[in-house]
């Protein structure tokens, strides 16, 4: 049966705790996380999506960012820790009261320069300008999605979001349909605004040399339903993304979060994943990253 699938209420009335779910930014926020073991260079994610931002000319001197949905604030601590000196401004956006609480405390060596807002991007977007730089990370499967629809009975608005960007859906069968996320980055590009977008995919890469982490994974390139402690999540069909962007006639960068965050490709690593048994600690941490990070995609449109 088609429904809506919304996490807003979940958000806005639960007392979240991200302990309860495993997080690539949360796994990575400090060099002394076990998980840095699987890096080939060991640096906070914050600082690496940072450095990806840099690479493409979108962080620089007196920039400003904006990060929907920032948890508990370890990916803006760790860019500020290592870019701060180029960000003018940082605006946190956050559903949840008490995430903004706890960002407001991880941020406070940088609160003259932090402000925080309790917003539900499903109907409002901050008034950005294009000087913003928006980061959503492990955000936008979050955001509404239409479950169990089918192309011959398509609700009005995914109808219209496929025909203005010809997106590609299933001829025959139920699937699932991002239209928060599709939603969100078209505003993003009807205001110019550059982003960086990171997600667990439907359409997941994984890097070269490196297939044997395709074993077992649940993909078909649609999203698909991942289900949490009173709410469900959904992965995201990046191709559906990246089409919307370049509509709008914006540069697209994408690629997998295992290359970002610099994953090593040392025979260590394909050892731990295909023999699936840990004897170690840090074998455990390792298998555990290796087995959600291959799923994440990251995007930037500038």
């Amino acid at each position: 049966m088609p429904r809506l699938n919304v996490t807003g209420h979940f958000y806005r009335n639960q007392p979240v705790d991200l302990l309860t779910e495993y997080t690539i930014c949360e796994s990575l926020s400090s060099t002394n996380s076990p998980y840095m073991a699987a890096l080939e260079h060991p640096r906070t994610y914050g600082a690496l999506v940072g450095e990806r931002l840099r690479a493409c000319g979108l962080l620089h001197r007196g920039c400003r960012l904006c990060e929907i949905g920032g948890g508990r604030g370890s990916l803006m601590a760790g860019l500020l820790e290592e870019h701060g000196d180029l960000v003018d401004h940082v605006l946190m956006v956050d559903l949840s009261l008490s995430f903004l609480k706890t960002q407001r405390k991880r941020l406070e060596s940088w609160k003259d320069r932090v402000s925080f807002l309790n917003a539900d991007v499903s109907g409002f977007l901050p008034p950005l300008t294009d000087t913003y730089r928006v980061i959503l990370n492990e955000v936008v499967g979050d955001l509404d999605t239409w479950v169990d629809i089918e192309k011959r009975e398509l609700p009005f608005p995914v109808a219209t979001l496929i025909e203005r960007y010809r997106l590609d859906i299933p001829r025959t069968g139920a699937f699932h349909f991002n239209i928060g996320a599709i939603l969100l980055v078209e505003e993003l590009c009807r205001r110019n605004i550059p982003a960086f977008i990171a997600e667990h995919a439907g359409d997941c890469l994984i890097p070269a040399g490196m297939e044997y982490l395709s074993r077992g994974l649940q993909s078909d390139g649609y999203p698909r339903e991942i289900r949490l402690k009173e709410h469900s999540e959904f992965t995201i069909r990046f191709d559906h993304l990246t089409a919307v962007a370049r509509r709008w006639g914006r540069t697209v960068r994408t690629g997998p979060l295992i290359d970002l965050v610099g994953i090593s490709r040392s025979p260590k690593m394909k050892f731990i994943f295909t023999a699936g048994a840990c004897a170690t600690d840090e074998q455990e941490h390792i298998l555990e990253l290796l087995d959600h990070i291959r799923e994440y995609r990251w995007l930037i449109i500038s």
